[in-house]
């Protein structure tokens, strides 16, 4: 997206913003500029790129529906009177997706919160649930999601999968694309008539990573697990290739973990709550482990000169105020270094398979002080792919983008973070079948606007 782009004029015309009023009358609608604010921004100041070009973005209007049919009402307003539409749930995602580059409505589905039904391996509920919620629900059946980001707390699972790919749990069920983790999405078009789109299977993928730019996520169906009650734990290691050595052969010979992210000592004062249990002269692996399993990991660790550092289940981290393990990984690193230094950002990165050690140690040894590091076991189509969130000193926008050719000269995929489109996020390619949904569902290219490359102005419907 050019800088013109983003620097398009905001603003309704003021005849529709008062027929959309009075379309809305009778639902939980805002206009005052802290409810504005607040609901206008995501984490995207997690980039200094994006903070520069997003921190003035506002709606001119948030609209809070308390049911369906209430977002129906706001599905025919919008389409009505042309009027650009975002959709927000947690509003915990780091690329900008739930800032309205163009004024509008900002639609908070957050009351759309219901559980619908829980079955065996399945979870059916409104788009608007926090994912911690969920889990918990679930867990009262003896199940469990099979990922969740690290914004488990905040987090809701329409947000999760309009903006998300991944997180805790990847490591044992693969990223969210995977097939069978995503099975249902109810949908409703953005039109003066609205319609409901219901996608099974494979064909959630046209809605899915999509930034909320076609249709209207209403319900979500995706699989659970049986539950386990995990031990959050840390194995100490003197030595950074020695934690990425044990945490990659833990997940190949299988250990039972939901979490493995080996994370550099120079986190650990950024790690505040963990004082005593990650001291600055030790790299940390952080895990969640089964309890049949733990005998295990403790013994690989210990064969390896590791110590465990602690080792509680989810009611001992929270009498001891400690977070859980899975807070020190993914994304959440990134925030607590920001917390005490805004010098940072960040980049993901995904390693090329096989996963090589020696290129992480090159690469700490080339960007010394400027770059921290930790990684992520996860699992993507069936296989085992390696992830690194790595703080890095932000120089300014050229220094950044020198740095992600150089990752890539050594093989690495950069998801970037700096950018608000999908494809030049994470997609790289304009996904067609998406942009061919976003015909039907969003037929005048209201949703989420210039979050997609893929859509031009001359696609949108006549008035």
């Amino acid at each position: 997206m050019t800088d013109t782009q983003l620097a398009k004029p905001q603003g309704l015309h003021a005849a529709a913003l008062a027929a959309l009023r009075q379309d809305l009358d009778g639902l939980r609608f805002y206009d005052d500029e802290r409810a504005l604010e607040a609901r206008s921004k995501d984490y995207f100041w997690y980039s200094q790129i994006l903070d520069a070009e997003l921190k003035d973005k506002r709606a001119e209007l948030v609209v809070i529906p308390q049911d369906q049919d209430e977002v129906i009402r706001v599905a025919t307003a919008a389409a009505r009177h042309k009027v650009p539409v975002t959709l927000r749930g947690g509003g915990t995602g780091n690329y900008g997706q739930c800032v309205p580059l163009e004024g509008g409505l900002v639609v908070d589905l957050t009351r759309l919160n219901r559980i619908l039904e829980i079955t065996p391996g399945h979870a059916h509920v409104e788009a608007g649930i926090r994912m911690s919620k969920l889990d918990d629900a679930a867990r009262e059946t003896g199940q469990e999601l099979t990922m969740y980001p690290s914004t488990r707390s905040l987090a809701t699972i329409g947000g999760f999968i309009a903006g998300g790919s991944g997180g805790i749990g990847s490591l044992r069920h693969g990223m969210l694309r995977d097939e069978g983790n995503l099975t249902y999405l109810k949908v409703l078009t953005l039109e003066e008539e609205p319609q409901v789109i219901e996608l099974r299977g494979q064909d959630v993928q046209k809605v899915h990573h999509a930034y909320g730019t076609n249709g209207i996520v209403l319900e979500v169906g995706l699989a659970l697990t049986p539950s386990t009650d995990w031990l959050h734990t840390a194995a100490l290691f003197d030595g950074y290739d020695k934690a990425l050595r044990f945490a990659t052969a833990a997940q190949e010979d299988g250990l039972d973990c939901y979490l493995l992210t080996p994370v550099e000592r120079r986190f650990a004062p950024y790690y505040r709550k963990f004082e005593g249990y990650f001291p600055e002269d030790r790299d940390a692996v952080f895990a969640m482990v089964a309890p049949s399993d733990m005998d295990r990991f403790r013994a690989r660790a210990e064969a390896e000169g590791a110590t465990i550092s602690f080792a509680m289940t989810m009611d001992e981290i929270h009498q001891n105020r400690l977070q859980p393990a899975y807070e020190c990984g993914w994304n959440h690193t990134t925030l607590q270094a920001l917390k005490v230094d805004k010098g940072w950002t960040y980049l993901q990165v995904a390693y090329p398979r096989p996963f090589d050690i020696d290129l992480v140690m090159r690469q700490m040894a080339r960007y010394g002080d400027e770059m921290f590091w930790h990684h992520e076991m996860a699992r993507q189509d069936g296989e085992i792919q390696i992830f690194a969130l790595p703080l890095v000193r932000f120089r300014g926008k050229d220094a950044m983008y020198a740095l992600i050719a150089e990752l890539e000269a050594d093989g690495c995929t950069i998801f970037d973070p700096h950018v608000v489109t999908i494809e030049d996020g994470g997609m790289k390619t304009i996904d067609t079948a998406q942009i061919d949904f976003k015909k039907q569902a969003d037929p005048y290219g209201l949703m989420n606007p210039g979050k997609t490359r893929g859509w031009r102005p001359e696609m949108a419907r006549s008035a």
